[in-house]
């Protein structure tokens, strides 16, 4: 019997912005450091917190500085924003609910009432883009996925933002709703790459992101089976998934508005629900963190819905090839050749290549079927990737600078970092192959000569490749990001589309 996973989506806090505080709600109150290294400047709500309590706190109002103010039945707190800028709302937002939950379940262990909501008092200068980045920090810093048989630890529900006397409230609570669309595709996101394996097979990837889009007007799931694939001559994805009891998937996600722009865009998401490596089998340790190596697909999966749910006037479509790379006496081997959707072969020399396999077979059904004007890709692909840029940064491989840039500022305006790679021509003759038309893992910079082979399906399209192979995972608490999948990727995807509009 397998164990029950908490239901997708999970949950994301409530934002209410509103006029005045309500009295017994535990209010926040922002601090900022002082040029002079004296005490911090306090924002609205300041002026009532004890000043003898202050340097025993060692309150500093550096980003994300979370502090209980002591007395009453319930605290007030006090939450540090450092510079002021978008990253450190983001971050404050992020660590005050953290904080506030971590109270609160001392609060319910010791018998104390536990905090509904509470309320941060806005300071004058409190823009849409600072709303904004708080409201995503707050939303994606508590989150939670564990599989367990045990109640859940409480949380705060609802965060009221109280806005400044003439403040606009219809501009403030728009920022406050697409900071919550944006939360939620990457939390979407982060639920996919998270669930188990014994849970998440391709069907179950693909059956899930069906069942969601049918919520969302106008947004349409097509799941395609093994017998789809093969007549259509889905070699890549085939090849990949052979070696699994549980066969491939391969997932289309359609968003055709009435009155959309010119542009059509098309993401590709690798969607492998579990890589063992193959016969090119992976080592022991680290295996078990392969439940997340089908991120790139959560990221399109997430960002399409939210896409519909934003109702964006631009065509979107959304591509997931959903295999397991599994081994057994029918896995691919090093040595085979494979014939890709459209009719390119591949020579492959490492089964543990997997990802470029089935991306491959996508983009060139993208190209023939779809015919868009973008194509951009998304995987964790490449370790090399890792080594290059990190843990915290996206690569990202372009053909053209005016994708590379929209990408790069999409990004940086929703607080994902991307550096742009090279396409090295140099490299090209090395993917091209003797025994087959391509090598699927020649020698090399391996994170170049990957995306060099992809380029190999992509036509003469305006093309991106994201490898996400650093960021899509995390094993520290920094920002909006705990533990686990990170959701990388989804939001600026949403952000690319929204740029197109």
């Amino acid at each position: 019997m397998r164990t029950p996973v908490p239901t997708v989506p999970t949950p994301t806090i409530d934002v209410e912005v509103v006029e005045s505080a309500r009295r017994g709600v535990p209010n926040v109150v922002l601090a900022t450091p002082s040029n002079d290294g004296g005490a911090p400047a306090f924002g609205p709500g300041g002026d009532r917190l004890s000043q003898d309590w202050l340097p025993v706190a060692g309150v500093t109002g550096k980003a994300g500085e979370v502090a209980a103010v002591p007395g009453g039945r319930t605290s007030d707190w006090v939450l540090g924003l450092g510079d002021g800028a978008p990253r450190a709302w983001r971050s404050g937002g992020a660590a005050l609910v953290r904080a506030v939950d971590q109270r609160a379940k001392a609060d319910q262990a010791e018998g104390r009432t536990v905090p509904k909501a509470i309320q941060l008092l806005l300071p004058a200068d409190a823009d849409a883009e600072r709303v904004g980045a708080l409201v995503l920090g707050a939303a994606l810093g508590g989150y939670r996925f564990k599989v367990t048989g045990e109640e859940p630890a409480p949380r705060v529900g609802t965060l009221r933002l109280v806005a400044p006397a003439g403040a606009d409230l219809a501009t403030l609570t728009e920022a406050a709703k697409l900071a919550l669309t944006s939360a939620a595709a990457t939390a979407l996101s982060r639920d996919l790459a998270n669930t188990p394996s014994d849970v998440k097979d391709p069907e179950w990837l693909a059956g899930t992101a069906a069942r969601l889009a049918d919520r969302l007007a106008g947004l349409t799931a097509t799941v395609r089976d093994e017998r789809w694939l093969a007549e259509q001559g889905f070699g890549g994805v085939l090849a990949v998934g052979g070696g699994s009891v549980r066969p491939p998937r391969f997932l289309e996600l359609s968003w055709k508005p009435r009155g959309a722009s010119g542009q059509h865009l098309v993401f590709v998401g690798k969607g492998i629900t579990f890589d063992t490596g193959g016969i090119s089998i992976k080592p022991a340790d680290g295996m078990h963190l392969m439940r997340t190596d089908m991120s790139g697909g959560a990221a399109v999966i997430a960002a399409l819905l939210a896409v519909a749910e934003r109702k964006l006037p631009v065509r979107v479509t959304g591509l997931v090839p959903c295999a397991e790379n599994h081994v057994s006496g029918t896995a691919y081997r090093p040595g085979d050749v494979v014939r890709h959707y459209g009719g390119t072969t591949t020579e492959v020399t490492n089964t543990d290549a997997e990802g470029r396999m089935v991306l491959a077979d996508a983009l060139a059904y993208a190209v023939r079927r779809l015919k868009p004007s973008v194509l951009v890709d998304v995987a964790t692909l490449t370790g090399a990737m890792k080594v290059s840029l990190g843990l915290r940064t996206g690569g990202l491989f372009a053909t053209e600078d005016e994708l590379a840039e929209r990408i790069t500022a999409a990004g940086a305006r929703v607080g994902e970092a991307w550096w742009r790679m090279p396409l090295l021509d140099a490299h090209a003759e090395d993917v091209r192959g003797d025994l087959a038309d391509v090598r699927q893992c020649p020698p090399g910079p391996g994170g170049i000569t990957a995306a060099l082979f992809l380029r190999e399906f992509t036509g003469d399209l305006p093309w991106a490749h994201l490898d996400i192979a650093g960021p899509a995972r995390s094993e520290k608490v920094y920002d909006e990001v705990v533990p686990g999948a990170t959701g990388f990727a989804a939001r600026t995807l949403v952000e690319l589309v929204a740029s197109y509009a």
